[in-house]
């Protein structure tokens, strides 16, 4: 898993389950608005359908020449309602973790890097199942991307 993902679980998991859902709620908070290319164009968002809210998903991998393709770095983007905190603080969690990583990085993240947080505890399996399918999603769209 990334330095970064695997922080963000650490800190999770060093928590009272209790405490969990605020950290969740935080990164609720902090996850970025839509750039106006994807704000304006929402037909170039991918939908989560296993989210019991609506999110939705982009992923742009830089194209840099002389950088082997695994070296290349991911940029992630959500949109997910204010009003859906549980599915906008998944996203937040996998975009603090991941965007930014290379194209290695993020397809070297185990599938089930979700239940490593401790989460499951607090939230619902359908809720989890969310999360697992947003990285899911992201990797998908890495390899469309890459030919990888």
């Amino acid at each position: 898993m990334p330095s970064p993902l695997d922080e963000i679980a650490a800190d999770f998991r060093d928590i009272d389950p209790a405490d969990r859902l605020q950290l969740l709620l935080e990164f609720s908070d902090e996850l970025p608005d839509l750039p106006q290319r994807y704000a304006d164009a929402p037909e170039k968002l991918e939908q989560v359908h296993e989210c019991q809210s609506p999110l939705f998903l982009a992923v742009e991998v830089g194209e840099d020449d002389g950088v082997a393709t695994e070296d290349q770095v991911v940029s992630l983007f959500f949109s997910a309602p204010p009003e859906a905190p549980t599915t906008r603080g998944f996203a937040g969690i996998l975009h603090e973790g991941l965007d930014g990583r290379t194209v290695a990085e993020v397809l070297g993240t185990e599938d089930q890097a979700p239940m490593t947080f401790g989460l499951a505890e607090v939230v619902s399996p359908l809720r989890m199942r969310g999360m697992v399918a947003m990285l899911s999603r992201i990797k998908r769209q890495v390899r469309l991307r890459t030919s990888v």
